[in-house]
C-alpha cells in the first residue's frame, strides 16, 4: 500500500482503527486527516529541511525567501548554481545550509535521484538518506511519508508526536522516543496514518500546528 490520495488515507485510517479501536474516539475528534503529501524530488527534501526548525514562523520566513528567488518548485542545480551572497540572504543556518546542498547534490549526481529513492523500501532509502551530510532521521522519514507516501513510518522522534501519544496513554507524561516506537509498533502496516493522526491530536491540544510543511 502507498498512500497517494485521500481514500488511501481513509483505506488506512480503517486499518489503523481495525488494529487500535482506542484510536476511534481520537479520529473522530479530528476529523478529516490532512493528506499533504508533495511530489518526491529536491524541493520536496528542501521544504523539510527549512521546517525542521523550532519557529515554524521563521522556517516559513526563510522558504517563501528561497522559493522567491528560485520559484516554488526549485531545483538541485538552480539551488547549487545561485551565489553565495544570494543563499546568504536566505537565513538558513549553516546546517540547514550543508544539508540542502548535499541533497541537490545527490539528487543531480545519483546514484539515485531524490524522487526515485522514494520508490526503494523503507529501510533502504532510510539509509540513503541519512547518509547525506546533515540529514537525520526525522527529516528522511517525514520525506519519505508526505513526498513517497510510504505508510508504514513513525517518526518516534517528534516532539509533537510524543507530547501527543504521551497525552493518550502516558496521562500527559512525554514518553521517550524508544517508548513511543514500541507502542507504534501495535499501528503497523499504517504508521504514516497513525502518525498523521497524532499530529492532528497534538493540533487540538494545543491548537499549534506540528504537521511538517
Amino acid at each position: 500500500m502507498i498512500i497517494r490520495n485521500e481514500a488511501d488515507l481513509a483505506d488506512g485510517l480503517t486499518v489503523l482503527l481495525e488494529r487500535d479501536p482506542r484510536l476511534a474516539s481520537i479520529a473522530e475528534a479530528c476529523g478529516p486527516l490532512p493528506l499533504r503529501l508533495s511530489p518526491p524530488g529536491f524541493a520536496g527534501l528542501a521544504s523539510i529541511i527549512v521546517s525542521q526548525m523550532v519557529s515554524r514562523a521563521s522556517a516559513d520566513a526563510i522558504w517563501r525567501r528561497m522559493t522567491g528567488v528560485l520559484g516554488l518548485r526549485p531545483t538541485a542545480e538552480d539551488f547549487l548554481g545561485l551565489p553565495a551572497e544570494v543563499v546568504a540572504t536566505f537565513g538558513l543556518s549553516r546546517g540547514k545550509l550543508v544539508a540542502l546542498e548535499a541533497a541537490a547534490k545527490a539528487d543531480l549526481c545519483g546514484p539515485l535521484r531524490l524522487d526515485e529513492l522514494t520508490m526503494l523500501p523503507a529501510e533502504q532509502a532510510m539509509a540513503t538518506l541519512t547518509a547525506l551530510k546533515g540529514v537525520g532521521p526525522w527529516t528522511a522519514e517525514v520525506y519519505l511519508m508526505f513526498c513517497g507516501g510510504h505508510p508504514d513510518i513513525f517518526p518516534e522522534g517528534d516532539v509533537a508526536l510524543r507530547i501527543s501519544v504521551g497525552a493518550v496513554f502516558f496521562e500527559g507524561n512525554r514518553p521517550t522516543p524508544e517508548v513511543v516506537a514500541g507502542v507504534a509498533e501495535a499501528w503497523a502496516p499504517v504508521r504514516s496514518v497513525a502518525a498523521r493522526l497524532f499530529w492532528a491530536h497534538y493540533a487540538g491540544l494545543t491548537g499549534r500546528v506540528a504537521l511538517p510543511r
